[in-house]
């Protein structure tokens, strides 16, 4: 069995947002899209840890706290799925924060209350090697459109 590139796992990740955009479209809650995308990633045989708790270490103490990780796929991918008006600076701050706390190299931001999924998802990189412009969103615009 071949391990996947991040980019290839990226591009999979994507496509099953799409695909439940697609069946249940926008105005719903975030749970309601958290719950389809995690049984979509499961048809698509994609390992994935739903709500996964995100440890706060602060000079040297585990701080207890609330904060989960909607979605991490294959332990390298963090999905944040928002179900938002629109996407704000602190959505990928969030996101980002969560990547270098754990210190995975890419996340995804991925906002379900629009038109088309493609306008609502945004790429952050922890530093990811080999990331490539061909798994950005905008490549999605062509291929899913």
């Amino acid at each position: 069995m071949s391990i996947k590139s991040i980019n290839e796992l990226s591009h999979e990740l994507i496509g099953a947002g799409i695909e439940v955009h697609r069946e249940l479209g926008p105005g719903l809650l975030e749970s309601a899209y958290e719950g389809a995308y995690a049984h979509e990633l499961t048809l698509r045989n994609i390992p994935h840890v739903r709500q996964k708790l995100m440890p706060v270490l602060y000079k040297g103490v585990l701080i207890e706290t609330g904060y989960r990780i909607d979605i991490l796929a294959e332990d390298r991918v963090v999905v944040e799925l928002k179900a938002a008006e629109k996407l704000l600076p602190i959505h990928s701050a969030q996101l980002m924060t969560y990547l270098r706390l754990g210190n995975y190299p890419l996340g995804l931001l991925m906002n379900f209350h629009v038109l088309k999924l493609v306008d609502g998802i945004e790429r952050v990189s922890n530093n990811a090697p080999n990331l490539s412009a061909s798994s950005a969103p905008s490549a999605f615009k062509n291929s899913f459109s």
